[in-house]
């Protein structure tokens, strides 16, 4: 896996990342360090990242094992350190997910699988990080309405 960051001038703090798969993500910082909030800034991009990392893990094992999963979504909530290096101290992640008679416990175990076993962002994430996670369901069983 390969990428390239490329600040993009000399005035304020915004960066674009390009992929080895050929994708682009800006970046920028906060007012007070320089940046003009024009896009994420970089540690909310590990974030964000370590939630698609883990709701991909979670959707996947779900369909492996035979649940009629229909969307998931995850909430983070995380706490830094408050001086440097400012890593993630506290993460919470919370999955709603939802589908046709979806089992709780097959739910709950696709979670811990992904927090364990599959997710690499949240498995390093950890090293400096308390993790947590809860999840609720939300059944779609009933037809929708025309």
């Amino acid at each position: 896996m390969e990428c390239t960051v490329r600040w993009t001038g000399l005035s304020g703090m915004t960066f674009l990342a390009e992929t080895g798969s050929g994708h682009v993500v800006a970046m920028d910082g906060a007012p007070e360090g320089g940046g003009r909030n024009l896009a994420p800034r970089p540690m909310e991009v590990v974030l964000l990242g370590t939630g698609g990392c883990t709701a991909y893990d979670v959707v996947v094992i779900l369909r492996k094992s035979g649940q009629d999963v229909r969307g998931c979504e995850v909430s983070l909530k995380s706490e830094r350190a408050e001086t440097d290096p400012k890593v993630f101290t506290k993460v919470h992640f919370h999955f709603t997910v939802s589908g046709r008679n979806l089992k709780a416990n097959v739910v709950e175990r696709a979670i811990k699988l992904s927090h364990d076993k599959y997710c690499s962002a949240s498995i390093m994430m950890e090293k400096t990080a308390e993790i947590t996670h809860s999840f609720e369901i939300v059944d779609d069983a009933a037809p929708a309405a025309i």
